[in-house]
This record gives structure tokens, sequence and C-alpha cells, in this order.
């Protein structure tokens, strides 16, 4: 047990606060119990000295997520000795956004050439072109890890599952082979080849075929990644009664991975191996659930009139594109919109946008699904928006989150012409799924072709000479703030006299000095 001080627990000492020993509860299985013998072979380090010397890279970024943290100086120090002079190598301990993504923008604050990216990654392709501070000529590097998992177990249980679905598949529907899709969490890429190979041979019999893509270990400027293999690439499209005959095989635990493969590929049957319990279940029967939770919140956006466009990202392809298509649904629906960059999401940064009645999150897919009822307003994705401006309000059940499956779809017209055809009788109410009453909806602008973008300044608020508020334009803030009973500090300009400056408190915060009152 750690000794406690004998200071008093309402002392005013700051030494006290700065030596206080706090005891730390780790995961190990974030941190995977590593010993420093093995920090060569898990994260790969001959790998990385060999692409940093054979790139000539002088300055390289180590981005880490906070779970492996702990190992930075270690690895740190292991790529220092062995990639030699004339490299200089820089710890990334916060990223902007998600850890899972690359994080260039903070890379670019020491003007790395190359960043080595640890732990989870969401291979979301990044093409620095899009922002125009960014080195063109950037290269990433992805260290996934090695997570542990016994191999003979994970065929056997998969094989069962599947076996026991084939089965069931082949006696309904006998006119097409069978596919099985090997996903998984990017920790276990080490040995997805010897599974994939092995799983082939387990269900050889059937004649199934087993599809899989190694992931991307090297992402160099010019080049694009290739997704995870979907069943959009098997030909299986073409007839929807062949959706039948497509399982996915998932080896991974309970993460937003696995979620949004499950939202997203509603038509197949999703099996998922979790190597920490060594069990195997279907996962596809949470489907459902998963997505009613979401059509609940595209129900409260449709009932809301004004917008934040949260910007979660600035290095994801097409997201400058996607900003502008969201803004231009919003402005077409007579809906305003701000558009806000506050960082990494919490409950507390978004409560003080009271005015906004909902957010739409710009984000990589693994982060675009926030469900957390910390929340004071619903937090949408732009394919909820949508769904959630067309008229009619109906949903087939379809999920998308790739930003550029959005911008190719033909959504934005269809929401376009449901738009016109309200606009006979803009008086008219809509029935609210989530009150139960019926309500008028504000509305914004002209509803033309004219974009947020567009605005001036002026359209916010006028002021009089003196400073005060003399007219409302077409701002959401501006009337909520009038709406408001406390409207902040009044100025009182020229009535009160200057204060006298005077010596504030010093020190830590808890244990303010007060000597000089």
């Amino acid at each position: 047990m750690t000794d406690v001080p004998a200071v008093s627990t309402f002392s005013a000492s700051g030494e006290d606060a700065i030596t206080r020993t706090i005891e730390l509860n780790i995961d190990p299985s974030n941190t995977q119990n590593i010993a420093p013998s093995d920090f060569l072979e898990i994260y790969e380090i001959e790998r990385t000295v060999a692409a940093i010397v054979e790139g000539n890279f002088k300055r390289i970024a180590l981005q880490f997520p906070d779970e492996l943290l702990c190992h930075s100086v270690p690895i740190y120090r292991l790529l220092k000795s062995k990639a030699g002079e004339g490299h200089d190598i820089y710890v990334l301990a916060d990223t902007s956004y998600g850890s899972c993504c690359v994080d260039e923008v903070a890379a670019q604050h020491v003007d790395a050439d190359l960043i080595v990216h640890y732990g989870h990654a969401c291979l979301s392709q990044c093409v620095p072109e899009t922002y125009p501070r960014l080195n063109a000529t950037l290269s990433v590097v992805y260290v996934f890890g090695k997570k542990p998992i016994d191999v003979d177990d994970c065929i056997d249980q998969l094989g069962r599952c599947l076996t026991t679905q084939l089965q069931q598949d082949t006696t309904s529907n006998s006119n097409n082979r069978p596919t099985v899709l090997l996903r998984y969490d990017v920790g276990y890429s080490c040995r997805a080849d010897v599974i994939a190979h092995r799983l082939q041979n387990e269900l050889q019999s059937l004649n199934t075929r087993v599809l899989h893509d190694p992931l991307p270990t090297r992402l160099d400027p010019k080049t694009t990644v290739q997704s995870p293999q979907t069943f959009e690439q098997t030909g299986a499209e073409s007839d929807e009664d062949s959706f039948t005959n497509v399982i996915i095989a998932y080896i991974g635990g309970e993460s937003l991975n696995l979620t949004n493969l499950l939202m997203t590929h509603s038509h197949c049957e999703v099996y998922a191996y979790d190597p920490s319990t060594r069990s195997a279940h279907l996962q596809s029967h949470r489907t459902n659930k998963l997505l009613m939770r979401r059509f609940a919140m595209v129900q409260r956006a449709r009932d809301a009139d004004v917008f934040g466009i949260l910007i979660g990202t600035l290095g994801v392809t097409s997201y400058l594109p996607l900003i502008a298509h969201v803004r231009k649904l919003l402005a077409r629906a007579q809906k305003k919109s701000y558009t806000i960059s506050v960082g990494k999401l919490n409950p507390a940064k978004l409560a003080n946008f009271m005015e906004i009645e909902c957010f739409v999150l710009i984000a990589c897919p693994e982060n675009s699904i926030i469900d957390s009822k910390e929340f004071l307003r619903p937090i949408v994705t732009p394919f909820e928006l949508e769904v959630a401006l067309q008229a009619e309000g109906t949903w087939s059940g379809r999920y998308v989150l790739d930003f550029e499956k959005i911008l190719a779809g033909d959504s934005e017209n269809d929401i376009g012409a449901t738009t016109e055809d309200n606009g006979d009788d803009p008086d008219q109410p809509t029935f609210s799924l989530v009150t139960g009453k019926y309500r008028q909806a504000k509305r914004y602008g002209t509803g033309g072709n004219e974009t947020l973008t567009e605005e001036t300044s002026a359209a916010l608020t006028l002021r009089n000479q003196d400073g005060a508020l003399s007219k409302l334009a077409d701002s959401a803030a501006a009337l909520f703030l009038h709406s408001r009973s406390y409207q902040g500090l009044e100025a009182k300009i020229g009535e009160d006299s200057p204060s006298v400056l005077e010596q504030g408190r010093s020190g830590i915060a808890r244990g303010y000095s007060d000597d000089h009152l």
C-alpha cells in the first residue's frame, strides 16, 4: 500500500500536490506485457530501420496511441541506435483527432518526412495534397504489433461455425458458390495468411472460396491503399439473392471496427472469433439493433433546424469535398449550419454550443459513429444526414461510411427533388416520431443555390454605435442569444471607471498563496 502523507487533505501545501504518489491501473491487454527482449520482433524494429535508411528520411515522427506511450522511449532508443546519425526522431505524444488515423498535421510541426504509425489503424486513405500546407512527400510506415492468437483454436472454432452455416446455405441455394471473407483486427495481420490458407483447406469440401487481402504496411506518396475486400468486390452484388452466400469471418474482440462491419454489411452473416476468450459466435444478430439505434438518431436529426458540422479529420481523402457536400445539402433544405473544429470530442466541449440542435461529424469510418448518451445533442454521420433530409424519411437499411461512396451516390439529387416538392407549402407542419407531435420547421436562407460560405459577417448581427445589438438577421446563434434571459455581462462603456491592477493569486491551484490579501 502506498504511504499516505501526514499532511491534511485540505492543506495548502503545493509541494504535497507535486510529490503525491498516484497509482495507475494499466490494462495488461493493451500493453501486451512486452518484455524488453521482444521489442525487436513485436514492433518490427529492423523493418522500420530499413525503411528509414533506404528512404534516407531525415526527420521521423513516431505516432503512438495513448495505451502504447509507455513503450515509446524503448522504441525511440532502439531506432536511434540502429538508424545511426543523420536521422532526427520525434515522438507524437498526442494526436489531433483519432489515434487510428495518421496525424499528418502534428507531423508537420516538426517538418517530418516519415511517420511511423504504431498500434491500431483504420487505414483510411490520406491524400496530403487536399490540405495545401501538408508535405506532399510524406510517407507512412504502419507497425500494427503482434497480438497473441492460438491459430489451431481459431481454425477449429470458426471452421465449425462456418461449416454449419454453409451447409444451410447450400441446401437453400445451390446455384452460387459460397464465399467467406476474412476480416480481422490489424493486430492479427501477422497470422492472417496462415489462417486464410488453413481455413480454405478446412472448407474445401464445401466448394467454398476464402477471400483475404493482406493489409498494407507502407504508404508512399501518390499511392492508394486498397480497403479490405468487401462483398461488392466478389461479384455477388449482381444478384441480391447471392448475399446469402457471402459470409464474413472476423478475428478480434469487440471494437468499433466490428460494429462498423456489422452495420455496413447488414446483408451478410458475420461470425467473430475473439482470441482473448477463445470463442466464436454469430454477431450479425446484433445488426438490426445497431441500425435501429442509428435510425433513432436519424429521427432526432429530422427534427433539427440548426446543425453543427464537426471537423473530425484533416488528412482523410475527400474530407473537404464532403464538408462542401454537407453544407450544400443543409442550405438546400433551408437549414442553418456552422462549421466547428474542436479536436477530440467530449460532452463538455459540445455543450458550449447550445443553439445547435444536431451535429454532423466528418471523421474516418471508425470514429464517425458516436453513440454516447452523455452528449446533449445527437451526433450523426453524413449518410444519416442524407436520410434525415429525405421528405419521406424512408431507409432501406443500407449504411455507408466511406467518403467516396457518399459523394458518388445520387442521394443529393433525391434530396433536391423532395425539397422542391415541399416548396409549394412551406408552412406545412411535419410529424415528429421523437415527440409524437406536429412541429413547424424553421427555415433559414432562401433555399436556392446560395451556399453558407458566401455569407458575410454582417449577416450574423448588426450593432449600433454603442455596441448594443440593434437588429437580428438570419442567424440561429443571434436568435438563441436574444431568447436567453442572461446574455452575458453588460458592457457599460464609459459608465464604469477602470479597475485598479492588483497582484493575483500565485502557486499551485490546490494551494494558492493568499499572503498579499
